[in-house]
């Protein structure tokens, strides 16, 4: 029921919905000035560059520029479709963002929740730093441990292996291991960050909803289940949602750096394919396709995610 249409006390609008848009402006334009390095950050830095996508239709030469390169048309698409080492890397990149997906996604939350239910404030702060800290490591010495730990000359894990009465386990040069591999090492780098999302929404659920939930008899793990985790839901589907956006990236940084010839046929994903081919035989124009056709796709798998998020569940993030 529209209350301000029944009675002619609040029928009036207040006077800030009274104001033009450019008075609302005007009116707050403090706080609009705390927008423009942002924007201008995203104008430099992300739209500009999307200038050079046109050379994904020429065959570009560095020599001839932008400019004077012939068009091509979609022949760097048609090029990309016809590519069967191309499918072998969409394969791949697919599978290892799917297992990160499946494995990698639930973890933050599981652990977001778990710290919540710590109630010694300084072995939850110790826990925190602990789980965030691999966070601000660098995927090259994120490699060089888990090189170090994993190697078959001396590693510690082939050691204890070893010393158990097993064989020695080459696992970074094991097809059939390294896509584990790399879903364990972005788990051990990544999910303590991924933490502070989803304990800041668990800090702004109310206090109240859990004290009626014990004094309705909800136990620890019911609160969880009818309190914690439905106020949760909003964040949650809005990191699905985005998480779905990065489906094709499947971590480019840590596959480049930990990859190897032997394990190419399992590891090579989109990226480090575009990296190989774009810089390494100098073919701009089909790296440029298919880092384009990687945009397109993460995007139609954004605004899908967001449909059928807003159609089943009824969250979306627009």
């Amino acid at each position: 029921m529209d209350i301000a249409s029944k009675d002619p006390a609040l029928g009036t609008k207040p006077k800030a919905q009274e104001l033009s848009r450019w008075k609302r402006i005007r009116k707050d334009y403090d706080l609009y000035l705390m927008l423009v390095p942002g924007l201008l950050f995203l104008a430099i830095f992300k739209y500009t560059p999307m200038y050079g996508l046109v050379i994904a239709f020429q065959d570009f030469t560095i020599f001839k520029g932008i400019q004077d390169s012939p068009w091509v048309g979609l022949k760097h698409f048609n090029r990309l479709i016809n590519n069967d080492q191309f499918f072998d890397v969409l394969t791949n990149t697919v599978l290892i963002s799917v297992y990160k997906l499946v494995f990698l996604f639930p973890a933050p939350i599981v652990i977001a929740l778990l710290l919540n239910e710590l109630t010694k404030m300084f072995f939850k702060r110790v826990v925190q730093s602990v789980v965030y800290l691999p966070h601000f490591i660098s995927w090259v010495i994120v490699s060089g441990l888990f090189i170090n730990m994993l190697s078959v000359n001396g590693g510690i894990v082939n050691t204890i292996i070893t010393k158990l009465g097993g064989s020695p386990i080459p696992f970074f040069l094991d097809p059939g291991i390294f896509r584990s591999l790399l879903v364990v090492t972005e788990g051990w780098k990544e999910v303590g960050w991924g933490t502070i999302v989803y304990l800041a929404a668990i800090s702004s659920i109310d206090p109240q909803l859990y004290e009626a939930a014990r004094m309705d008899g909800a136990n620890r793990f019911r609160q969880i289940l009818h309190v914690t985790l439905p106020g949760m839901a909003s964040t949650i589907v809005l990191m699905l949602i985005l998480r779905l956006g990065h489906m094709l990236e499947a971590g480019t940084e840590q596959v480049l750096v930990m990859y190897n010839p032997v394990v190419y046929n399992v590891a090579d994903v989109i990226g480090t394919y575009v990296y190989r081919v774009g810089l390494g035989a100098s073919d701009y124009s089909f790296s440029t396709a298919v880092g384009l056709f990687e945009s397109v796709v993460a995007f139609l798998l954004i605004v899908t995610g967001n449909a059928l998020c807003k159609k089943y569940l009824g969250r979306s993030i627009w």
